[in-house]
């Protein structure tokens, strides 16, 4: 049931700006942004910084791989919204839509590098069972992946899991493909901050 407080709850100046944003967008502002704006100190900054730096900050994984986990990610949570937004958002990073579909219908047959394979199993698994065990972490090793590709990946998955759980419990509106696709490009342009 999606809360009343994600039409209405925030401060003056802030519906001001949302109007203005659908002023130039024609769009309405999407409920993810929303959410960032409503007790901006208790989780929109927080939640900002951290993405932002999961899926920004330096990393060996390019912009267009942490947007595919975190479409894999979404989708192994059923979260309808994210799957949408972080499919368009890897397609659009990619240059590749067919890519990304082939890696959200089959990993295991899709046309990606073996250690970004890996680590999207390892982040499925975890995302669905809440648990990885010391072989399934050899595996990813063992396919190339450094350390630090696994620290970044599981970064992009916690960020993912918490914003999944809240765009499920607030029941955000899914978009139409031409909403996604307006997204995506402001996500690939100024992203998360």
């Amino acid at each position: 049931m999606r809360p009343e407080v994600l039409n209405s709850g925030y401060q003056p100046m802030t519906k001001v700006l949302f109007r203005m944003i659908r002023l130039f967008t024609g769009r309405p502002l999407p409920d993810a942004a929303k959410l960032v704006f409503y007790r901006p100190g208790f989780y929109g900054d927080p939640a900002k910084r951290f993405t932002q730096l999961a899926m920004r900050g330096p990393s060996p994984w390019s912009v267009g791989d942490r947007e595919l986990m975190a479409a894999v990610v979404s989708q192994a949570n059923a979260c309808t919204f994210c799957v949408g937004a972080h499919t368009a958002t890897a397609a659009q990073a990619y240059a590749d839509r067919d890519l990304v579909r082939a890696v959200l219908a089959d990993v295991d047959t899709a046309p990606v590098a073996p250690e970004l394979r890996a680590t999207l199993r390892l982040l499925t698994k975890l995302t669905r069972d809440g648990t990885v065990s010391a072989d399934d972490m050899r595996a990813v090793l063992a396919a190339g992946v450094t350390r630090q590709q696994i620290e970044d990946a599981l970064a992009v998955a916690t960020a993912f899991n918490i914003t999944n759980r809240l765009a499920d419990a607030f029941d955000f509106e899914v978009l139409d493909e031409d909403g996604f696709a307006a997204g995506a490009r402001f996500l690939l342009k100024r992203g998360y901050g």
